[in-house]
C-alpha cells in the first residue's frame, strides 16, 4: 500500500484528535504506528489509552510547557531528540504510520527549522503514511503534503473560561 502525507493545521480544535483517529484506526488495522509528541511532556489521556495497543508506539519530545521567545537549551535538545528520533523510525521503515504530533509548532517556536520538517517528508519509505500536525504549517510544508485539513475555530468554550477538561482535551 502506498503511504501519503498528510498535515493537519490551522487554529482549530480538532488536530491532535484526528491523528489520534487515524492511529487508532490503523492500530485496528494491525499496521504498525509511531508517535513522536513534540512540545508535550506528561500524562495525558491519549497516552494512557494507547499504550495499550502493542502496535502502536508513543513519546514525548518536549518540557510539557509553552515556549515562550526562544526556545531554551533544554528546549531544543528536547526538540532535537524527537527530531532525530523520527529520522531513525522513517529510515528503518518499520511502522506503516508516523505522526509527528505539533511537528508545525515546533517549527513556529524554532526548535525545528522548516527544512527539518521537509526532510523528513523525503525521508518517508514509499510504504509509509506520515502525518504532521500542529498550526502554523508552513507554505512549503502544505505544498509538499499529499493532503491539507485545516481547521477552523468558529467558537470555542474556552473563550468563556472552560478549562481543559480530562479525557476531552487532555
Amino acid at each position: 500500500m502506498k503511504g501519503y502525507i498528510q498535515v493537519y493545521t490551522g487554529n482549530g480544535k480538532g488536530k491532535t484528535t484526528a491523528s489520534l483517529g487515524l492511529a487508532l484506526r490503523a492500530a485496528g488495522a494491525g499496521l504498525r504506528v509511531y508517535i513522536a509528541q513534540f512540545l508535550k511532556n506528561g500524562e495525558y489521556s491519549e497516552i494512557k489509552a494507547l499504550s495499550r495497543f502493542e502496535n502502536i508506539t508513543i513519546e514525548q519530545f518536549g518540557l510539557g510547557k509553552f515556549v515562550r521567545g526562544n526556545p531554551s537549551e533544554e528546549e531544543m535538545a528536547a526538540g532535537r531528540a524527537g527530531y532525530l528520533k523520527l529520522c531513525e523510525v522513517l529510515m528503518a521503515g518499520k511502522h506503516d504510520l508516523v505522526i509527528a504530533e505539533e511537528g508545525n509548532v515546533a517549527v513556529m517556536c524554532r526548535i525545528l527549522s522548516e527544512k527539518e520538517i521537509l526532510d523528513l517528508m523525503d525521508l518517508k519509505p514509499d510504504h509509509v503514511e506520515l502525518v504532521i500536525t500542529g498550526r502554523g504549517a508552513t507554505a512549503a510544508i502544505m505544498e509538499k503534503a499529499d493532503l491539507v485539513t485545516e481547521m477552523m475555530e468558529i467558537k470555542h468554550y474556552y473563550k468563556k473560561g472552560v478549562m481543559a477538561r480530562v479525557g476531552i482535551e487532555k
